[in-house]
């Protein structure tokens, strides 16, 4: 039976692998350069849709800063309306957000007030899940806004760090096109 690496070889050979990145030990698993293929992202982007069901879905929501690149994809070939959640103090205008501990300390995630109604049915989507630490900040923004938060996408899970498991636990089933062993 192929998994979704073997499906999906193509597109993992345009991941590139920056090694000791951000700090010694790390391989950093960057998509920029499957962003660069164009051929490719489209891809990636028509392989994503075609993991869940689009009348499922009422808004999608990027998170800052590849996020807003595959959301923004998935919006346009939707007809999605897009909700960006961005890191603290970068939206004009008011917002709304969360907190949540990060390894070496806390952040914020962020979004506009009435951005999401009660009742919207929103996908979560990122470049890749590594722990689910922004993943789970940005469902639990979406859910106290009123949203309906049940799927997540991304590109890429490193399913060592336990995030797409975390995601699960909190009743949100996610899915990615390619998974990396390791950090």
């Amino acid at each position: 039976m192929l998994t979704e690496m073997d499906r999906n070889a193509d597109l993992a050979a345009l991941v590139r692998t920056i090694p000791d990145f951000p700090k010694p030990g790390i391989e950093f698993r960057d998509v920029s350069t499957l962003l660069l293929d164009g051929t490719g992202f489209r891809t990636a982007i028509d392989r994503l849709i075609a993991t869940f069901d689009p009348a499922e879905v009422d808004l999608i929501a990027g998170i800052e800063a590849r996020g807003f690149i595959v959301a923004s994809a998935l919006s346009y070939a939707l007809s999605k309306g897009k909700v960006m959640l961005r890191k603290s103090g970068k939206l004009p205008g008011e917002a709304v957000g969360v907190d949540y501990a990060l390894e070496y300390g806390t952040d914020r995630i962020e979004m506009h007030v009435g951005a999401v109604e009660a009742g919207q049915r929103v996908l979560v989507v990122d470049d890749l899940i590594a722990t689910g630490g922004t993943a789970l900040a940005g469902i639990q923004l979406l859910r106290g806004e009123g949203a309906v938060v049940t799927q997540a996408r991304f590109l890429v899970d490193l399913p060592d760090l336990g995030g797409a498991a975390r995601l699960g636990e909190a009743g949100v089933e996610s899915g990615a096109l390619m998974a990396f062993a390791g950090d």
